[in-house]
């Protein structure tokens, strides 16, 4: 179960982590994105550096279940945007953000569900 849940937390951090690039050397993709979205540059800024805080995080075992619950809010915004004004499909990607998010938030979900226990104290009712 251990290598599981390292698996799926190094797929999160991975993917959350390998996106900063794009956003933090203003990618004309994700310069799109963000545009499109209204949020051009702080927006893609602020979320990248949210979105490294987040991996860090998931990878730290006493701060796992936080970057969880980032991630899963994070994604859930990435994916509603996806769903209402981005669509699935961006900048010709062949729906590969889309995956993408909706990778890191099942394994954001896997993830706090894993580490439910250590929450404070919410953590306690699952003993």
């Amino acid at each position: 179960m251990k290598i599981f849940d390292w698996i799926i937390r190094m797929v999160s951090a991975f993917i959350l982590l390998q996106t900063l690039y794009f956003k933090f050397s203003a990618h004309p993709e994700a310069v799109y994105i963000f545009s499109t979205l209204g949020l051009e540059p702080y927006g893609r800024i602020g979320l990248g550096i949210l979105e490294l805080i987040t991996a860090v995080l998931i990878l730290y075992p006493r701060t796992v279940w936080l970057g969880a619950i980032l991630g899963i809010g994070l994604m859930a915004g990435a994916i509603f945007f996806h769903l209402t004004k981005l669509g699935i499909v961006v900048y010709d990607d062949g729906g590969k953000l889309f995956a993408m998010a909706l990778t890191v938030l099942i394994c954001s979900v896997i993830t706090l569900w894993l580490h439910r226990k250590k929450i404070p104290i919410i953590g306690k009712m699952f003993s």
